[in-house]
């Protein structure tokens, strides 16, 4: 069950795409990896949906991911005493944590952290940046704006800081029930919302305590001022536009996205590339041209993964929307820019055994024109350090951990294989040569080109490259 590209395909689950058959369908689509939104659904939910793709995994013999998406914390209005309101330009408006349904003065807005980060000139976002305020006073009480930009506000819309930071964590009392859920069904990914801080991965991390692998997710101007501790400290990360959009200049997005995406290729983390790329098609059986080349250019930008959010989730037609993405990925990579981008976006290795290793095992492929590279590994990092690499052919994960396995199915190139650890030089070379040979990625007269570690299950020592014939 591999697939004919090296970009993997995140789908969001949800009722358009709960029962068996659509999760079937979906995966033989193309779907790699499943995400959970824990924003929406309630536990039991998320339970079945864990026990179907065990069941597929099982079936089919080849490992799933399970990625589960924290809801992190939610800042919204409260509520109005006469339904919308119509904000005009210049308007002043009061903000307080006074419950009472708001009016055309005064807003209940019940977030004590807001006003603790409260400062002049400070923006208040609604609605998806839709009506904009900034704020011209303030105490521990009340925040006094005026309108910038005009529009209706009404019940429970969210609110945006795009210029405040604010003292809370991305966890949330929900976050940490939904958590250790998550972990019990033992879901391979956990994403964490509102990341501001390096320490705010490294506190999920310690909750987590290696059960699963942990990825941030990029929304806040914040958290891109320490993007490369953040980078550090998690196993993957994901660049979530639609947040990034609001609280930043739009036009600002795209250069954000490919520093984002160079930084992770550099630091071996995989990376996924989220919101509204294909967000027609949650009602129209065809995406627009302009979503076509969004989804086309995160290719061309080297990301490990593209995602689908509502389009799989809630839409009318989730598995036209994983088949036509499955197209386009197929599309970018055959074409020759595609290679001489990844190419040329090559960094020199680090000055290590597994680096050099790893950077020689590239090529070779490329020089005998092998049909795959062999990783042998244990964590995933021999794995990850071949995909950093880019090589020109697939990467043939072999590991005797299902959890490895599971988790390296979002990374760029990797078909993962649960096998037993190699126990001497033959046995590695003979494991690698029938595994491949029985995956169909490689057939009789090909070569393989094989990196472990010796001793063999020691973790992070990848000293070996080997090359045999099948």
């Amino acid at each position: 069950m591999h697939r004919n590209r090296f970009t993997k395909i995140v789908a969001t689950l949800g009722p358009a795409s709960s029962t068996p058959e659509r999760l079937r369908i979906l995966f033989e689509a193309g779907a790699d990896v499943f995400r959970l939104n824990f924003s929406h659904g309630q536990q039991e939910d998320h339970r079945q949906r864990v026990d179907q793709l065990r069941a597929l995994e099982k079936e089919y013999k080849h490992p799933i991911a399970i990625l589960m998406d924290l809801q992190g914390p939610k800042l919204r209005l409260g509520t109005f005493a006469k339904g919308p309101m119509e904000l005009k330009k210049g308007q002043k408006l009061r903000f307080d944590m006074d419950a009472t349904p708001g009016t055309a003065k005064r807003i209940p807005l019940l977030h004590p952290e807001i006003f603790k980060a409260a400062k002049p000139d400070g923006l208040l976002l609604i609605d998806d940046g839709k009506v904009r305020l900034r704020i011209v006073a303030h105490d521990e009480k009340t925040i006094d704006t005026e309108v910038e930009v005009a529009g209706t506000i009404s019940d429970r819309k969210g609110v945006n800081l795009p210029n405040l930071v604010l003292p809370v964590s991305p966890m949330t009392p929900k976050d940490h029930k939904d958590l250790v859920f998550g972990l019990s069904l033992g879901v391979d990914w956990v994403a964490l919302s509102f990341v501001q801080h390096a320490h705010d991965i490294a506190e999920l991390k310690k909750l987590v305590a290696g059960r699963a692998a942990v990825m941030a997710k990029l929304e806040k101007p914040q958290a891109i001022e320490h993007l490369d501790e953040i980078i550090e400290q998690s196993d993957g990360i994901m660049v979530a536009r639609g947040d990034l959009g609001v609280e930043m200049p739009p036009e600002a997005v795209p250069p954000l996205q490919k520093r984002i995406l160079a930084a992770c290729r550099v630091a071996g983390k995989p990376t996924i590339v989220a919101t509204q790329m294909l967000e027609s098609m949650i009602h129209s059986p065809t995406p627009t041209r302009a979503e076509v080349s969004d989804v086309a250019t995160a290719v061309y930008d080297g990301t490990d993964a593209v995602m689908l959010s509502a389009e799989s989730a809630s839409g009318d037609y989730p598995i036209e929307a994983v088949t036509i993405m499955d197209r386009i990925l197929k599309s970018v990579e055959g074409d020759p820019l595609y290679r001489r981008l990844m190419d040329a976006s090559r960094r020199e290795p680090e000055a290590t055994t597994a680096d050099a290793i790893s950077a020689a095992a590239r090529q070779c492929a490329h020089t005998l024109s092998a049909a795959a590279i062999v990783t042998y590994t244990n964590t995933g990092s021999t794995t990850l350090r071949a995909a950093r690499e880019r090589p020109d052919v697939r990467i043939l994960c072999l590991t005797p951990n299902f959890n490895t396995a599971r988790r390296m199915t979002l990374t760029w190139g990797v078909h993962p294989v649960r096998t037993e650890d190699a126990h001497n030089f033959a046995d590695m070379v003979q494991r690698a040569v029938r595994v491949a040979r029985q995956e169909e990625i490689a057939k009789e007269g090909e070569r393989l080109v094989i990196t472990a570690g010796v001793p063999f299950g020691t973790p992070g020592a990848t000293n070996i490259l080997r090359i045999a014939y099948v």
